[in-house]
């Protein structure tokens, strides 16, 4: 459920330095000395796209005994979010060499499960003051650094030998607000591997000399786990702090690439435009002057097939669920793109992304039913109630279905990314709440509103469509028509995949805003194209090619994932596997919903005024 919610609204250009922190999201003023808590989330891996929780390897417990689970909210929940308390101690301004957390006898089983997750490269997650931790790594130049979120459980070695980061240096960076107050503006992390620990005094300890690492072996063992604390004074101020965590790496190839798309896309979008327009105004300009010369003549081109083309289409109930689940999802996604490019959707308040998307959707079922409404009575459909019925339950029941279908693999691996029972019933009571009745009661108006005025009337006999050239034909034309939208939005898909996948921070909702806009226009002018040649080929069944054809960018986004998965992911196991291209499956799905209700409108938009443009006896 994690990645549906999460691809459903992504797509931005303030900088995050530039927008605001969602209301609630206040500031934490720290004296000298007091106590701040450090909470656990997850641990999440990119070769196993399943999130644990904090607790599920052998990790110390806290000295109480008493694990604590955070209340989350419904997005926490379907991210996989399971923040629990932990036995780190920090105080404010107290710098601390090495802190024993414990030494446990771990069982021969938990070794052998962390082992696991060592080898499947999992990284743990921790928070302090609603700051991520995470590992600063260097990169090339001696002044470019990157955070990487969390910090490795440990590593393996070309022979073979897995080995435990044992003890953590925390990092904590503050910024004085005031005389006597600090605040927390850094937490960063150095994971280390010693083998011999000295105990001393109390909870204190002595880290070794030497540089021997802490082995994992096949059998029962005695694990000892410490870290240290330092604190550090930052010059970035508290609203700034999460800048580094949303800032990507290789911004200025981001630039280029996002510039390159734009250009290309431009240029052939307004070639198309400006051919299409000038081989129309010529049509239309040929068929008034024909009218008026003389009436005899033949009609030829898009113009014989007038009395056709508004014809209702055949399965015309389906193709208005299908046209008023991509109005429903269009509106949820333009709202959250727009409020989370504004800053109002900050990582800060966490969850809150995917609790707008998903609140938003059930609210947009009022505009889907109305639009599915009007357009269901255009098409002289005569049974409203089954229409509305479908178009509520169409695209829920697709991804709700499919999406507890994929969480009993979760639950099934103990994963913290599986939905709980209780908050699937919540989505459910969501979905037969709020979004069915809505749908209806927009359908309800929708249906009495009068339907969309054709400029032409429907003869009573429809013509015979003439065999097909093989480019117009719908697979093929989806295939080519497909090309140019994913050109204008794969640059951005592979830093959305980065985000979903390599478990990062996504929050470049600027580029997303312009990239989207985009790719409406390009499907919309391509959709445009493919209806006007089809038109002259004298076949006049553009309801359903518009929508498909439309569509066809999303073939290329699952491409594009299968690509991904094989050259950039290293997932290992049937259900991770499994869990990805159910995942991508969806998400292409949903872009085809999205992309074919453009094209559809579009073309229906152009046919109303071409044809009213010229001279029908």
């Amino acid at each position: 459920m994690l990645k549906i919610g999460t691809i459903l609204v992504l797509f931005c250009l303030l900088p995050s330095n530039e927008g605001f922190y969602v209301p609630g999201v206040a500031p934490v003023d720290f004296k000298v000395g007091d106590v701040i808590d450090v909470k656990a989330i997850k641990l999440t891996s990119s070769n196993n796209i399943m999130p644990f929780e904090y607790y599920s390897v052998p990790f110390c417990r806290p000295k109480n005994g008493e694990i604590v689970y955070k209340s989350e909210n419904l997005g926490e929940v379907m991210r996989g979010d399971r923040i629990v308390n932990t036995p780190f101690v920090f105080n404010m301004m107290k710098n601390t060499e090495c802190l024993s957390v414990c030494s446990n006898i771990v069982s021969k089983q938990d070794v052998s499960l962390l082992k696991e997750r060592i080898q499947q490269e999992y990284s743990a997650h921790l928070i302090v003051d609603n700051l991520p931790v995470a590992t600063v790594i260097a990169g090339t130049k001696n002044l470019d650094v990157y955070y990487d979120l969390g910090y490795r459980l440990g590593w393996k070695n070309d022979a073979g030998k897995v080995f435990l980061n044992n003890h953590l240096d925390f990092t904590i960076k503050y910024h004085q607000h005031s005389e006597g107050l600090y605040r927390v503006v850094g937490f960063e992390v150095k994971p280390k591997s010693y083998a011999n620990v000295q105990a001393a005094q109390g909870d204190t300890c002595t880290l070794p000399s030497d540089n021997a690492h802490f082995e994992l072996t096949d059998g029962e063992q005695k694990i000892p786990f410490s870290y240290s604390i330092k604190f550090e004074e930052s010059e970035v101020p508290w609203a700034s702090r999460w800048d580094v965590y949303l800032s990507t790496k290789g911004s200025e190839i981001h630039w280029f690439s996002i510039l390159n798309s734009l250009v290309v896309v431009f240029s052939l979008s307004g070639f198309l435009s400006v051919t299409i327009v000038r081989t129309v105004r010529r049509d239309i300009a040929h068929y008034n002057r024909d009218d008026e010369e003389d009436d005899t003549l033949e009609e030829t081109g898009w113009k014989l097939v007038h009395g056709d083309v508004f014809r209702p289409p055949p399965h015309q109930m389906i193709l208005v669920n299908m046209v008023g689940t991509g109005i429903q999802l269009l509106g949820m996604c333009g709202i959250v793109v727009v409020c989370a490019m504004l800053g109002m959707l900050s990582p800060a308040s966490r969850g809150s992304l995917m609790s707008a998307s998903v609140f938003l959707f059930c609210f947009m079922g009022l505009i889907s039913g109305f639009h599915a409404g009007r357009l269901y009575k255009t098409m002289k459909g005569r049974n409203p109630i089954r229409c509305a019925i479908q178009t509520a339950t169409l695209f829920p029941s697709l991804i709700l279905g499919a999406g507890f279908f994929l969480n009993f693999f979760l639950i099934g691996k103990h994963s913290s990314g599986a939905v709980p029972f209780g908050t699937m019933i919540a989505l459910l009571f969501m979905w037969f709440c709020i979004d069915m009745p809505l749908i209806f009661l927009g359908f309800y108006f929708g249906y009495r509103k009068q339907p969309y005025t054709h400029p032409v009337r429907t003869n009573q006999i429809p013509r015979q469509v003439p065999d097909q050239p093989w480019f117009l034909r719908l697979i093929p034309s989806s295939l080519l028509a497909g090309i140019l939208p994913f050109g204008a939005m794969f640059i951005e898909l592979f830093f959305i995949f980065n985000a979903i996948w390599e478990n990062q921070f996504y929050y470049l909702f600027g580029f997303l805003f312009i990239v989207s806009i985009i790719l409406a226009v390009s499907t919309a002018q391509i959709s445009v194209v493919a209806t006007y040649f089809s038109l002259c080929a004298e076949n006049y069944r553009w309801w359903w090619r518009s929508f498909v054809i439309s569509g066809g960018s999303s073939f290329y986004v699952m491409a594009y994932a299968i690509f991904y998965y094989n050259t950039t992911l290293t997932i290992d196991g049937f259900v991770p596997t499994v869990l990805y291209f159910g995942y991508s499956f969806l998400i292409a799905l949903t872009f085809f919903f999205m992309t074919g209700t453009v094209g559809f409108y579009a073309s229906h938009f152009f046919l109303t005024k071409i044809y009213a443009a010229v001279k029908i006896d």
